[in-house]
């Protein structure tokens, strides 16, 4: 198994030897992203900065002015926050060809607790204009999301996990861009998650099959541009949806799926999320079970829900 960030380093890799315009800028981040190998290959296409995220996103708007593909890499609680005026001004207002990679995010850092996670990135990075936010959940499907956007020049920000993550794809699926996945159908439920938590989706809509509940599940990789055509035959074909999401529970992913059902098809919706509070110190495995955002817990909440009215 390998982790996303080790799979951007690999695209990076294989891209930049064709390309020499695309750079990548770290904030003394490049060993926490793994990619020490792009670095040694193409040093005169880094720029390290030191612990300065928000002179890492202006240099790299700066470059990008100049025609240089820019990939600002940085732990995503510091890149989404510390330097939200800069993404804010210098890459979405300015429309910069800047992608923006937010890596270790959600709880991904663990023991190291509050200041290190990344749990409002959501809410902060989809709420700025011009900006799109992308969550991918496995290997295949981070690799087809580097590579459909080396070939664009607009603003984004990608946020991925810190260890490795067990596939959910087989490589050879239908990938579009802005397009959410639908991993598996079903007609009692449809779960909607993003990010490294979908494969505790895949796993609770299993544990489920076991009890006769058919359970739909949705990859919302695209945070921003949404799939609201997605949500909205969920919201018409299934009788309820719960959504998951590694997250506050405010601005994120049942803040979006709800605003697109109250619009268009009203549905109950039950938000999965991490507390509005400082988030219990442990294992990203320990965290998610202690919150019920694990398979088993995940399951346990589609089946209570589905039970009441």
């Amino acid at each position: 198994m390998k982790s996303n960030k080790q799979i951007i380093n690999d695209v990076l890799l294989d891209a930049a030897a064709q390309d020499k315009n695309i750079v990548v800028l770290f904030s003394d981040s490049r060993g926490s992203a793994s990619m020490n190998s792009f670095a040694e290959k193409f040093p005169a296409q880094v720029v390290e900065v030191g612990i300065a995220e928000q002179n890492l996103v202006s240099i790299a708007a700066g470059l990008a002015s100049c025609g240089k593909k820019s990939f600002a890499v940085s732990p995503a609680a510091f890149l989404s926050a510390r330097s939200m005026e800069q993404v804010k001004v210098d890459v979405a207002y300015s429309n910069t060809n800047v992608k923006l990679i937010g890596i270790s995010g959600g709880i991904s850092y663990g023991g190291i607790g509050a200041t290190h996670h990344a749990t409002n990135d959501i809410a902060a990075m989809a709420s700025i204009h011009g900006l799109r936010v992308y969550f991918p959940s496995d290997n295949f499907l981070t690799e087809k999301l580097i590579r459909a956007l080396l070939k664009d020049d607009l603003p984004a920000y990608v946020r991925v996990g810190r260890n490795p993550v067990e596939n959910i794809y087989r490589g050879d699926e239908n990938f579009q861009l802005d397009k959410a996945m639908t991993i598996c159908d079903g007609s009692d439920v449809t779960i909607i998650s993003c990010g490294e938590l979908v494969q505790n989706a895949v796993a609770a809509s299993e544990i489920l099959r076991g009890k006769n509940i058919s359970a739909r599940v949705i990859d919302m990789y695209c945070l921003k541009p949404l799939d609201k055509e997605i949500i909205i035959k969920a919201a018409r074909e299934t009788k309820k949806i719960i959504t998951v999401e590694e997250h506050s529970p405010f601005g994120g992913l049942g803040s979006m799926i709800a605003q697109v059902t109250a619009a268009n098809y009203p549905t109950k919706v039950l938000n999965l999320s991490l507390p509005d509070a400082p988030v219990i110190p442990g294992e990203p495995d320990e965290v998610f079970k202690y919150y019920g955002l694990d398979a088993a817990g995940i399951a346990d909440s589609a089946e209570k829900f589905l039970g009441g009215n």
